[in-house]
Formats: structure tokens, C-alpha cells, sequence
């Protein structure tokens, strides 16, 4: 196993984790739904489940600079077994609540999971400066296209119910499958080769990178904040009560909206070389931002999904190089504290807006939610761009 390289196991479990968040993410407002809970309590559900991502990683940066990143990875992998076994039995709102705040489920079906952090500093421990875009662009790519086919996957319940199986039941169903995606990862991580904890002076969390962490991780937080009111549940929550979407139609565009993220991946990395990561990271994101809000305006079907694709192909296109970005500016020893702390606050912010954007579809104030997300965005991207610039990976210098 040994021979094998790390980063091929570490592409399988964001495969596996994807994959199961991809159908998660769809398939937990309509659970929520069907047990009796309103859109309100739907969106307090995601909030806690991102506020418990944020707790966890807090815990995974001071830990993850002075300990075996495989023996944390491994603990999250278990961590997703248990919450998957929990949402196919519990049924109290309180319970549930309590489940998603301590557990791996993923409102989101993106990069916001406890596991990314120490993922991102092993990938980057095992590649050279000059392919650690590329690689994480691969990283991404992987993911994008497992998050698509469980998106796919979404419909399954649906199609369960001609051999008797209602859809609550199909639904319980892939909890289950969750809780044993998360053994197969746990598995792979098993193979990861284990590295000796650094040295009590080069463990320090943060140290001549701290300010410019810090400034990111604000910044973050304001995407974050804004991405918050466009999670994937509450998209879904959104197609589902504003045009009436089946299940294996909400899977069949979220498929779609997957698989043009992951294409855009390699894109992102290619451009990156050309324009810089901070100009990849802005001058895609913008326009993905007008498509979201002019789906929020727009009055049919047919035209909210092709602005929700435009926006799928260009939204996503950030993600590796923003992780690429925060490895390049930081020193070796702080890599899996600046990929904690610059996930925190994101998390953190992120966990305040689904619980208001349920309030907002509770007020019947539906469109409302997509358009402070894309306002929010455009104005993250002109800050960004405004206070990073300058300051570039040594690749570009």
C-alpha cells in the first residue's frame, strides 16, 4: 500500500464523502418535511449542522499541527457512520437537532466538512509548489463529480416505490448507505501512511502567517455567510415549493449542476496560471453571482434552470484556488492551522444564514434569499480583490 501515493486514496474518500453528501443534501429538507417540520425548522437544522462543522474544526486545527492527521481523519470517518445510522432512526426534532450539530451531515454538498482542513494539508505535504494547484484542482474535480452522481442518486427512493417501499422509508434507506460510505472511507484512510507529529516548535497553530490568515478567514466568512442562504437543501427547498420539482427531477439538475462544477475545475487551474489565483478566484465568481439573482427574478422553470447551470459552471471555480491560495501564502508548519482557521469562520458565518433564509421561505419572501447571496458575493469578490492582489504565491512572483 505504500507504493500506492497518498493523494489516490485521499481523491476515494472525497469521492465517497461526496457522493454521499451530494444525495444528503437533496434528500434532507424533504425528510425533514415529510416527518412534519416547517422550512423554518429545516433551515435551524442546517445552521446547527454547519455550526457543529465549525466546532469540529476548530478542535481539527489545534490538533491537526501537533498530531497524526490519519488518527483525526479516521475519527471523522466514524463520526459519519454514526450520524448516518442516526438520521435512518430518530425522528424527534430535538434529537435530530442535536445529531446534525455534532455530526458529518452536509446541508451544503460542498467543500465545508471537518475532513477538508487536514485533506488539504497531507495533498499539500505530498506535492511540489508548482503542481499543488493542479493537484488541488484534481481534488476538487473528484469531488464535484461524486457530488453530481449523488445528486443522481437523490431520485432513488422515488424509484424504490414500486417494489413497496414508501419514500420515507427510501429515504431512511440512504442514510444507511451514508453511514456506510463513511466505513469505506475510514478504510481508505487506514492506508494513508502515518507521519511523526512535528516537532514542539514547529507546532505552533499560527505564527508569521497569523495576519494574513486572519484577513482571509474575515473575508471568507463573508462568502461563507452569504453561500449560507444558497446551501444546497435550501436550493432544493426552494425548487420544490416555488415549482413543484419530483425528487428525480431535483436529481437530474443537481446532477447536471455537478458535473459542470467539476468541468470547471481544471478550467479554474488552467486560468489560474495565466491571470493569477486571486483573478480566477474573482472574475469567475461575479457573473456567477448575477446568474444566481436574476434566477431568483426570473418566471419560469425552464429559464431559472439554465441561469442555476450558468451559474453551476462558474460558482465552483473558486474552490481550488482558494485552497491553493491559503497553502501558498503560509509556511509548511502552519498549513493545517491556516486551513482550520481560514474554515472556521466560514463555517461559523455560514451556520447563521440557512435558519434566516427558513425564515425567509416561511414568510413566503422566497426570492429574497438568492438575491442576498449573490449581492453578498459580488461585494466579497471586490474586497478580495482589493486587499489580496498584491500579495502573490510564490509561483506567480
Amino acid at each position: 500500500m505504500e507504493r500506492i501515493h497518498p493523494a489516490i486514496f485521499l481523491f476515494a474518500t472525497r469521492a465517497l464523502r461526496d457522493f454521499g453528501d451530494g444525495f444528503v443534501a437533496i434528500l434532507l429538507p424533504v425528510y425533514l418535511l415529510a416527518l412534519g417540520f416547517t422550512p423554518l425548522q429545516v433551515g435551524v437544522i442546517a445552521t446547527a449542522s454547519l455550526l457543529g462543522f465549525a466546532l469540529l474544526t476548530i478542535g481539527v486545527g489545534f490538533l491537526g499541527a501537533r498530531h497524526d492527521h490519519r488518527q483525526l481523519l479516521l475519527a471523522g470517518a466514524g463520526l459519519m457512520i454514526a450520524t448516518g445510522v442516526a438520521f435512518a432512526v430518530v425522528h424527534e426534532y430535538a434529537l435530530l437537532l442535536v445529531v446534525a450539530l455534532a455530526g458529518t451531515i452536509n446541508p451544503s454538498a460542498g467543500s465545508v466538512s471537518v475532513f477538508v482542513p487536514l485533506e488539504h494539508a497531507v495533498l499539500t505535504r505530498e506535492v511540489t509548489e508548482r503542481e499543488r494547484t493542479r493537484m488541488f484542482s484534481r481534488y476538487s474535480l473528484v469531488g464535484a463529480f461524486a457530488a453530481a452522481a449523488g445528486g443522481l442518486a437523490a431520485g432513488i427512493p422515488d424509484l424504490l416505490a414500486p417494489v413497496g417501499l414508501d419514500r420515507l422509508a427510501g429515504i431512511k434507506a440512504m442514510f444507511v448507505l451514508y453511514a456506510l460510505l463513511g466505513l469505506l472511507g475510514g478504510s481508505l484512510y487506514a492506508c494513508i501512511p502515518r507521519r511523526s507529529a512535528p516537532a514542539a516548535g514547529a507546532a505552533a497553530a499560527l505564527g508569521p502567517s497569523r495576519y494574513v490568515v486572519f484577513k482571509l478567514a474575515a473575508l471568507f466568512s463573508l462568502d461563507a455567510f452569504a453561500g449560507g442562504f444558497v446551501v444546497q437543501s435550501l436550493l432544493a427547498l426552494w425548487l420544490f415549493e416555488q415549482f413543484n420539482l419530483s425528487l428525480s427531477q431535483a436529481g437530474v439538475f443537481f446532477f447536471w449542476s455537478g458535473v459542470l462544477s467539476a468541468l470547471s475545475f481544471p478550467v479554474a487551474a488552467r486560468l489560474s496560471r495565466r491571470i493569477g489565483l486571486i483573478n480566477t478566484m474573482v472574475f469567475t465568481h461575479i457573473p456567477s453571482s448575477i446568474a444566481l439573482m436574476l434566477a431568483a427574478l426570473a418566471p419560469t422553470l425552464p429559464l431559472v434552470i439554465v441561469l442555476l447551470l450558468i451559474r453551476a459552471a462558474l460558482s465552483q471555480m473558486d474552490v481550488p484556488t482558494r485552497s491553493s491560495y491559503v497553502m501558498a501564502v503560509v509556511t509548511e508548519a502552519e498549513r493545517a492551522a491556516a486551513a482550520s482557521f481560514t474554515s472556521v469562520p466560514r463555517s461559523l458565518a455560514a451556520s447563521a444564514s440557512p435558519v434566516l433564509a427558513g425564515a425567509l421561505f416561511a414568510a413566503s419572501f422566497r426570492a429574497w434569499p438568492l438575491l442576498i447571496c449573490g449581492a453578498l458575493k459580488i461585494v466579497y469578490d471586490l474586497l478580495l480583490l482589493m486587499q489580496f492582489r498584491e500579495l502573490k504565491p510564490p509561483e506567480e512572483r
